[in-house]
């Protein structure tokens, strides 16, 4: 089974992404659920940013990084929202990983050239991306459609679903936002995805 390493959003380590740690361990999955802001959880997102532009994020990118370090390689790595980001950058820049989890965003590969030094994607690792279409935090057209593009130009599999409405992290169950059909949407396609990596692995 696959190794996932799944970053939380800027909320923090909430008991939703622990939940959905406990949803991936019981389909026979070990997640690890690093946390990058001391402890520290919120309900508002603005407050969860003011969080991230204190600590910074090449702090955040460094407790990320440091996270998994010791780790064998062969991860998935996985993230919702301000998680993506270092989901994607440690993807691209660690040997070994097998794919990424992107949830309520997408970081083209020019923004990990910008902010990590990131050049390219790395050689047939796929990558699956969940987003509300109306989602205002996600620029479909500058973040996912050139994510696609550099995914599939290094002959890896890329995968993008869109849900119904606005909802920017419509699959924690403790906020207003929370779809429930779409999130168990969602997570049937991510323990998809997860299967079609573990298979490919089996298969070498």
């Amino acid at each position: 089974m696959a190794e996932v390493v799944l970053f939380h959003s800027v909320l923090g380590l909430r008991k939703g992404v622990l939940a959905d740690a406990d949803r991936l361990r019981a389909a026979g999955h070990t997640v690890h659920t690093p946390d990058l802001f001391d402890g520290e959880v919120f309900d508002d997102l603005d407050d969860g940013m003011r969080k991230e532009e204190t600590l910074g994020y090449r702090e955040v990118s460094r407790r990320a990084s440091e996270a998994v370090t010791g780790l064998p390689a062969g991860l998935v790595f996985a993230g919702f929202s301000m998680g993506v980001a270092h989901a994607e950058f440690l993807t691209a820049s660690r040997p070994g990983a097998l794919g990424a989890v992107l949830m309520h965003g997408a970081v083209p590969v020019e923004g990990l050239s910008e902010y990590f030094g990131v050049e390219r994607w790395p050689d047939g690792v796929p990558v699956q991306v969940h987003y509300a279409e109306g989602d205002p935090w996600v620029e479909a057209k500058d973040e996912v459609v050139p994510l696609g593009d550099a995914v599939r130009g290094a002959g890896a599999t890329f995968e993008a679903y869109t849900y119904p409405g606005s909802g920017h992290l419509f699959a924690d169950p403790a906020l207003s936002e929370y779809d429930r059909e779409s999130s168990e949407q969602m997570w049937q396609r991510v323990l998809d995805f997860l299967a079609q990596i573990d298979a490919r692995r089996s298969n070498v």
